[in-house]
């Protein structure tokens, strides 16, 4: 976790309580500092499993904080007051702000001066800061502006009131392994969050790996180098693609996707024109993305794709599918076919035909995304 953080902060291993990945251990943190009905304050766009995460079985309620491109989806004081004043207006009494830096779906990092704002504003407000970090050591071409401030370092602050999640699924490459972190400066956090640990514990066997692994501090600190320099490589590639197609992407500076503006083609600026566009990507054009409502963005046409989970044959598919998406789209506002193959030799799907005019739908009638929105709670389904 320090050298995540480029070693400008310390740690005490006391505080550390283990949980079944990142997902364990935002549960186990939410169940610690919130009861039934209790609310926590979330920035939007934010990853969609945090409604499953922190609600599903603790039966807390998550209320977005909405952020616009306006400020670049920074957070800002006036969007935390106005949804903490709607909270506690309608009754919900809120124990907490859950952030996500760096920032999944943005790839972007908080500011000093924005973090240590939240801090501010956590500590006015006698709640609680829960800060996701599990893309920590995930930073590319950091600078001045961009570099990972960590909810450890900010002066001035309650310490009871601040807690980190984090996990080595993403830093490490290791998601299967299911190994998360609560790392909190409240002792009785800590209590507590040892006692709920053993409904999600981590087993022996994954700990004696770790512990082998970690151990190794120049494979460790070479690795996070090379992670790095690699993910910062494909990003530049992958965002330049876009922007010779006229697409352009929010400004980023980490994690494993970007944050990608397609409102300009959009038919009508709304939920279901965003939906009506990501069935195109999806079913005529053969990429995989995350339509922005799914992220509980205020605002349509904003997508989310990842481009690190692909080599790089892949992701020249990708570009390459998107550029014919995009020149198709043209044609057909001109009122021309446009019929496009596939690149290369491999022909292992028909002909790429873009129109606006087939709309797909599920078997059960509504819309799913690939990743996201979260399907309904299994205790639902029980009682259904």
């Amino acid at each position: 976790m320090e050298r995540g953080r480029g070693n400008k902060v310390r740690f005490d291993p006391e505080r550390i309580v283990m949980g079944g990945g990142a997902t364990g251990a935002n549960e186990l943190i939410t169940f610690c500092l919130a009861d039934e009905g209790d609310a926590f304050l979330v920035p939007s766009p934010y990853y969609p499993a945090f409604d499953r995460d922190l609600g599903w079985r603790t039966k807390v309620q998550i209320i977005p904080v909405h952020c616009n491109s306006s400020t670049n989806f920074q957070i800002t004081r006036p969007a935390l007051e106005t949804a903490y004043d709607q909270a506690t207006r309608t009754g919900s009494t809120v124990k907490g702000l859950v952030i996500a830096n760096p920032s999944n779906p943005l790839g972007t990092c908080l500011d000093r001066t924005t973090l240590e704002s939240l801090v501010a504003f956590a500590t006015e407000k006698r709640i609680h800061l829960v800060a996701d970090e599990i893309y920590a050591a995930t930073v590319f071409h950091p600078t001045t502006s961009t570099q990972f401030v960590s909810a450890a370092d900010p002066a001035r602050c309650d310490p009871d009131l601040i807690h980190i999640v984090y996990s080595l699924s993403k830093d490490m490459g290791l998601p299967g392994l299911r190994a998360g972190v609560v790392y909190s400066y409240n002792d009785a956090v800590v209590r507590c969050g040892r006692r709920m640990s053993s409904f999600g514990l981590v087993s022996s066997q994954t700990q004696h790996l770790l512990a082998a692994m970690l151990s190794d501090e120049d494979f460790v600190g070479r690795f996070l180098l090379e992670s790095s320099r690699r993910l910062g490589e494909r990003h530049g590639r992958f965002v330049t693609g876009l922007d010779r197609v006229g697409i352009r992407c929010l400004e980023s500076c980490a994690g494993l996707f970007v944050w990608m503006d397609l409102r300009h083609l959009l038919k009508e600026a709304s939920y279901e024109g965003e939906l009506a566009l990501w069935r195109v990507i999806v079913n005529e054009v053969k990429l995989n993305v995350s339509p922005g409502v799914s992220f509980h963005c205020v605002e349509p046409g904003w997508f989310r794709v990842c481009f690190a989970n692909m080599d790089e044959g892949t992701m020249e598919v990708a570009l390459q599918r998107i550029r014919a998406f995009i020149q198709g789209k043209a044609a057909a506002e001109n009122n021309v076919v446009v019929v496009m193959k596939p690149p290369g030799k491999k022909r292992w799907q028909k002909d790429l035909r873009l129109s606006f005019k087939t709309v797909r739908r599920s078997e059960e009638g509504h819309v799913s995304s690939p990743h996201s929105p979260m399907p309904r709670s299994p205790l639902l389904w029980a009682r259904n």
